[in-house]
């Protein structure tokens, strides 16, 4: 796969989740090899900005016991990944019209995520305000990601109003996810 063909997985279902399905890592491959190093990116960046920053990002930041909320932060992230694999093979083969392989849903629930772990490198820099702004960016590609991925998976046409109501299924139970992690970092 080249570059580019990675940077248009979330604005088509043409370019690239073709050579990715052919590729067929295993489900161990994927969590190997994408989602533990990726999903250490968040809590190393969390931890450097709550030792490094203080109250200067937010009020009460520097207060906070920074190892044990990155610690359990990596757990979440990586049962996460198990959950919303199963997740997304349960949604989309609850349909009739849909099918997706264990595979594939574990594929997409890989690369979903890439873009909010890669939004941590954000947390380089002590401002709420542009943090904020780069992880709703991050979202919405993730959520066009997942959108694409299912229509390339499931060998969907575009604008299918089915893939899209599995889509917001699957990124509802995402962002209710996200915002789980999000609580545990706020709440210790």
């Amino acid at each position: 796969m080249t570059p580019l063909s990675i940077i248009q997985l979330p604005f088509t279902h043409l370019a690239g989740w073709k050579d990715l399905q052919q590729r067929h890592p295993s489900i161990a491959t994927l969590a190997w090899c994408i989602v533990l190093p990726m999903s250490l990116l968040p809590p190393v960046m969390l931890y450097y900005a709550g030792t490094h920053y203080g109250d200067i990002f937010a009020p009460g930041f520097a207060d906070r016991q920074w190892r044990f909320i990155t610690t359990i932060l990596f757990l979440a992230e990586l049962l996460t990944f198990f959950v919303m694999g199963w997740l997304i093979h349960a949604v989309v083969n609850s349909d009739r019209d849909l099918s997706i392989s264990y595979h594939d849903a574990y594929l997409l629930a890989a690369l979903a995520p890439l873009p909010l772990w890669s939004a941590a490198i954000a947390l380089l820099i002590p401002s709420l305000l542009f943090n904020t702004l780069i992880v709703l960016v991050a979202l919405g590609i993730s959520c066009s990601l997942v959108y694409h991925g299912l229509q390339a998976l499931c060998k969907r046409s575009a604008n299918d109003v089915t893939t899209m109501s599995v889509t917001y299924t699957v990124m509802a139970a995402g962002m209710l996810a996200w915002g789980l992690l999000m609580a545990i970092v706020w709440a210790y």
